[in-house]
């Protein structure tokens, strides 16, 4: 008993002065190292006490024995213009006593830095976490199940029942194809006696490739694809395709995560080679597979800029060097480094100097457009470019003539109208069909990608001051950022060298120590499932963004997917084969009072389908979807009301062969001033950035655009076409059939009662219409 008061009191007098040393420690680690450790944001280093007298950019943090004059504690306590840590989270109370009660003390300090890892929980490399017990362990079908039950009970929710096999078929065709199932599938499912029946759905959806078109497009949309450049002039992209198409292919052949990010950072330089011929006129297996791999660089040639800026050089690199920083950061980082490249972020520790040294590594990559043929491909173009030549002459001739035409018509008076002689006339109508002719056969131009390559010397880079590229301050190495060590590339910094700084990237990034390469995958997995990420804010996993609702289980998932061998079909097997993805959709007013918008899943979220599943929905139910994968984009036909948003005409070139029109929405044209307007109406992606998530709005013009739209209307009479093509002309076989194929079930009684008594007054295409605006048409439960 004395001697526990002794110790008591020694805790209480210099004495314990250790124990309080040790919390403060512990508060500066958790708390403020993320920022103000290797970070140094703002100039502020707290892992020693030296620097923390010293201070950063606003002078010293720390008054020993007065922590009211010290900034520090100031700022943790929230009072005044300064309020740390930024954002939403504030310091507990009980860890801001404990620094104002050492800084009252004196402030002391061992010798040594602190050294620990990142404070934020995004910056610290995942766990596996222990699998959670649960009461629900009869239900669970595989670990994420664990942990969902787990997070239930402790929030006091019940999970949801089972979905039927109807709602399932249907839920997981969408989640993997973007597709409804056909009425045989949903038979030969619902109907299959199998235990294994559901586990067979998943794998036939995943090894179908409707699966690499269904996720390419939301690949698409992490990494801002559009097959022009934006902004005013709007360049033409006209190698974007093979991207998009090396994207859709390397999902289908379950390409390693980390082996498709490695190329698209940097494969011209993991895999050099060229692409001679051995001896034969095929280019060697080896050399077409690092082609592949090399396409996928073209990631960095699809910035949105404006032509404008190519005027200036140094412009021109500075912001295509900041798209590269900012693209890389958003899609494989999940955090937003845009703030930066004008100053320090303000929320998390990314630094400006930080920017400018990722920026570094882009420094001497240029993109170029550059054959993917051989040489000997190139001189058989070359061979023949004579008629090439021909064709351009005959076709100056022509523009000759038109010149004096309008230059005669404009000295009489009538300079808007070409005016010809009867001899011009037909020296014109010769000249006509002699250019048609001439290139009809010239030769086909060899195939061409937009690839990253280097380009000598190396500049410097410098931080701009401000982010203006006239402005330069420091020179920078090429470097990681500071909160994930900092680490400098080693090269000779400048002059006449091959960077070899992509591939450092690319292999740092996809690291098993990375902290949030696998995380922010995984999480972008989960929410192509269930509509919202276990991190809602995929592209911020900073202290800006939202705090995972089940961190376990991210972290979980993460280093899963990690020892999968970063297999993406095996994480969406795993997800899809769990309960929680089984779940109804079906409310509980109990469970909505306390979670009203079901962040803990305690039920499956109902969503509307996104723009390119609502048209590719509606072209397989009229019987018109065409799956022709690959290939230059589809330009479809466009009303004449939709032309009017067209400047120039020639700046949507409709395909010729309307069989195209009906191709999957993924293949369409992405113009970046001017979306197909169903896709707009339905909030297709933003292209300009990163869209790590769709929007979903209800405005008055979507039901006007599926009521009244020539393509709805064109579709609902193919629809019905098809629907009396199978079901013959007797009305009850023909709203049967409709059901099935629009609906993927048979109309109840009163449904088939009054859609017969619609059809004996209407056309069954009016009906087909009415199907394809149902909510349940373009909604999944």
């Amino acid at each position: 008993m004395i001697l526990a008061l002794l110790f008591s009191f020694l805790a209480s007098t210099a004495w314990g002065q250790p124990g309080l040393e040790e919390s403060a420690r512990r508060v500066l680690e958790t708390q403020c190292l993320s920022c103000h450790g290797a970070a140094k944001m703002s100039g502020l280093d707290l892992r020693q006490r030296e620097a923390m007298l010293k201070g950063g950019a606003r002078g010293p943090s720390v008054t020993p024995g007065d922590a009211a004059r010290s900034l520090l504690y100031k700022a943790v306590l929230r009072d005044g213009e300064l309020k740390m840590p930024p954002g939403k989270q504030e310091i507990p109370a009980e860890d801001v006593a404990v620094l104002k009660k050492w800084i009252d003390s004196g402030a002391k300090w061992a010798a040594g830095a602190v050294a620990a890892e990142p404070g934020w929980w995004s910056f610290r490399k995942p766990k596996r976490a222990a699998i959670p017990a649960t009461t629900h362990s009869s239900r669970a079908k595989n670990p994420i199940d664990n942990f969902v039950f787990h997070k239930l009970e402790e929030k006091g929710l019940k999970p949801a029942s089972p979905a039927s096999r109807n709602t399932l078929i249907r839920r997981a065709t969408f989640s993997l194809h973007g597709l409804p199932p056909t009425p045989k599938e949903i038979d030969a499912f619902v109907n299959d006696p199998a235990s294994d029946a559901y586990e067979k759905l998943i794998d036939r959806l995943l090894a179908s490739p409707r699966y690499g078109e269904r996720w390419g497009r939301h690949w698409l949309d992490v990494v801002r694809y559009a097959d022009t450049g934006g902004f005013e002039t709007d360049a033409y992209f006209a190698n974007a395709w093979r991207y998009r198409d090396y994207v859709i292919k390397s999902l289908n052949e379950d390409k390693p995560y980390h082996t498709f990010v490695k190329e698209q950072i940097a494969a011209d330089e993991i895999w050099p080679d060229n692409l001679d011929l051995d001896g034969t006129y095929e280019l060697p297996k080896s050399k077409v597979a690092n082609l592949e791999k090399w396409i996928g660089t073209s990631l960095y040639s699809l910035g949105a800029f404006p032509v404008e800026i190519t005027f200036y050089g140094d412009q021109y690199r500075a912001e295509w060097q900041a798209e590269a920083v900012e693209t890389t950061a958003s899609a494989f980082l999940g955090l937003s480094f845009h703030c930066a490249r004008c100053h320090d972020h303000k929320f998390d520790p990314i630094t400006q100097r930080d920017f400018y040294s990722l920026s570094a590594v882009f420094s001497g990559s240029e993109e170029r457009e550059v054959p993917t043929v051989s040489r000997m491909g190139i001189y058989e173009y070359t061979r023949h470019q004579t008629r090439v030549v021909l064709a351009d002459q005959l076709k100056a001739k022509l523009q000759r003539l038109d010149a004096a035409a309008r230059k005669r018509a404009g000295a009489g008076g009538n300079g808007e109208k070409a005016e010809y002689t009867p001899a011009e006339r037909d020296q014109r109508e010769t000249l006509l069909r002699q250019i048609g002719d001439a290139y009809v056969k010239t030769p086909a131009p060899y195939a061409k990608a937009n690839l990253l390559t280097h380009y000598a010397p190396v500049p410097e880079t410098h931080v701009l001051v401000r982010g203006e590229y006239q402005n330069k301050g420091e020179i920078v190495k090429a470097a990681f950022p500071a909160v994930f060590g900092g680490q400098e590339i080693d090269d000779p910094g400048s002059g006449w060298f091959i960077p070899r700084r992509r591939k450092a990237l690319a292999e740092w990034l996809a690291s098993a120590d990375h902290p949030l390469f696998a995380r922010v995958m995984v999480n972008r997995i989960w929410q192509g499932h269930f509509g919202r990420g276990i991190v809602a804010t995929a592209n911020d996993f900073g202290r800006q963004g939202e705090p995972p609702t089940h961190p376990e289980l991210l972290d979980w998932l993460a280093v899963e997917f990690a020892e999968r061998g970063y297999s993406l079909k095996a994480m969406h097997r795993l997800i899809l084969l769990s309960e929680a993805y089984r779940f109804s959709s079906r409310p509980n007013a109990e469970n909505a009072a306390k979670d009203p918008d079901n962040v803990y899943l305690w039920r499956m979220n109902r969503r509307r389908l996104e723009a390119e599943a609502i048209r590719d929905s509606v072209l397989a139910a009229s019987g018109a979807l065409n799956l022709k994968m690959g290939g230059p984009p589809v330009v479809p036909a466009l009303s004449r009301e939709e032309f009017d948003g067209m400047r120039d005409m020639s700046q949507w070139p409709v395909t010729s062969d309307p069989a195209e029109h009906a191709r999957r929405s993924v293949y369409v044209f992405v113009k970046r001033s001017f979306r197909l307007p169903m896709m707009d109406t339905f909030d297709a992606a933003d292209t300009s950035a990163s869209c790590p998530r769709r929007e979903t709005s209800t405005v008055a013009t979507q039901s006007l655009a599926m009521m009244n739209g020539e393509f709805m209307n064109d579709q609902a009479a193919r629809f019905a076409a098809r629907v009396r093509k199978e079901a013959g002309e007797q009305a009850d076989v023909q709203v049967e059939r409709a059901w099935r194929v629009a609906l993927g079930r048979a109309p109840d009684p009163a449904e088939k009662k009054r859609a017969i008594e619609y059809l004996d007054k209407g056309e069954l295409s009016k009906l087909c219409l009415l199907l394809l605006n149902l909510s349940e048409f373009v909604y999944v439960d």
